[in-house]
């Protein structure tokens, strides 16, 4: 018999996967809407962008992780808008990592370069610049553990601009202002690694439903992660601005997410019952950032350390994140393989040439 309540998850990311996944055994039809096919593994997306692993290794097939959810159904479409008094949900069908870690990834790239004497690059001549806008790099860790991260990206040859803020990227340069005078630093390539705006889908759900937003664009949202006035739509994960537990907005990473599709799932069933839930709460298990080889920082709260240990803790953490056992096999193979050869995957150059055809 078809269940009586349908749910439509926009969004296969780690807060919409987590709760189709626990709605598994509440009586409800669920519908898990995404551009794509596939459910990214974010975290470790720097590492394919560096060579360390290919797209494919962090990539799960969203119907393949549902699979045993017999309530659950995938489609492949992207939201375009919604009907909030029609309880309905408008989409096309069929449409189709931190800087420091970005910065000891390519460092050691460039170190392992030269010592190969690879001599199509010239990384002598290369300088990674590491610009923060505040007095230190990671200044969510603890001052010691941040001091360890700007010794070991020093090590790599990495130049640190701290209480630099980025005022312009123009052509072959990059225009700073620090300690009130402005600055400019000559490039090429540059990453952002600075946070982005919140997705244009949530400012197209806060134009129908008068849902504030933050300066990001994210939606605010009530204790129980639901928009004011509609206690049937919630926004969690990226989207979601939740600011209920420390009066400052709960960190954008992977544990949040999925902390709140849980809860979002729990709370249905809740519903179901004729019950509640006392509003969301994350509970932090710590925080880690990798630099390199044997390099890395963990802070567990009332334990911190870091070096090889803080790496090998990473290491273990982000396996057991990934989604299916054939993703973790597959990093966990490369992972030693570049370990044991220094060698970096294919690099995939794509989309059209800048050379012309002859």
């Amino acid at each position: 018999m078809e269940a009586a309540h349908r749910v439509v998850i926009v969004g296969g990311g780690f807060a919409g996967l987590y709760a189709a996944l626990t709605l598994k055994h509440v009586p409800v039809q669920v519908t898990v809407v995404d551009r794509r096919n596939f459910h990214l593994f974010q975290p470790l997306l720097y590492q394919v962008a560096t060579g360390g692993l290919s797209p494919g290794d962090i990539a799960s097939p969203i119907r393949a992780v549902l699979s045993r959810c017999r309530n659950a159904h995938v489609m492949l479409g992207e939201v375009v808008g919604f009907d909030p008094a029609r309880r309905e949900v408008r989409l096309i069908v069929g449409a189709g990592p931190t800087g420091v870690e970005l910065a000891g990834a390519l460092s050691e790239i460039a170190r392992h370069t030269l010592k190969r004497d690879f001599r199509t690059i010239d990384t002598r001549a290369a300088q990674i610049v590491v610009v923060e806008g505040a007095e230190r790099v990671l200044p969510a860790y603890p001052a010691d553990l941040s001091a360890k991260v700007a010794a070991a990206l020093q090590r790599l040859s990495v130049r640190i601009r701290t209480g630099a803020v980025v005022t312009g990227v123009e052509p072959g340069a990059v225009a700073i202002r620090q300690q009130a005078q402005d600055g400019r630093i000559d490039t090429h390539v540059v990453l952002w690694a600075a946070g982005i705006q919140g997705a244009p889908l949530g400012r197209v759900l806060a134009e129908t439903t008068a849902a504030p937003l933050d300066r990001a664009g994210r939606i605010m949202v009530e204790p129980n992660c639901t928009i004011p006035a509609h206690p049937e739509i919630f926004v969690i994960g990226d989207l979601g601005c939740f600011t209920h537990q420390t009066g400052a907005p709960l960190p954008g990473v992977a544990p949040v997410a999925m902390q709140q599709g849980r809860y979002v799932a729990r709370l249905l069933g809740a519903r179901l019952r004729g019950g509640s839930l006392p509003p969301f709460r994350y509970v932090s298990k710590g925080s880690m950032a990798v630099i390199g080889r044997h390099a890395a920082v963990a802070d567990l709260g009332r334990v911190r350390f870091n070096g090889v240990l803080a790496w090998l803790a990473w290491l273990f953490i982000h396996l057991l994140y990934l989604v299916e056992f054939e993703n973790r096999l597959l990093v966990l193979v490369q992972w030693a393989w570049n370990y044991l050869t220094w060698n970096r995957g294919a690099r995939l150059i794509t989309g059209p040439s800048p050379f012309p055809l002859r």
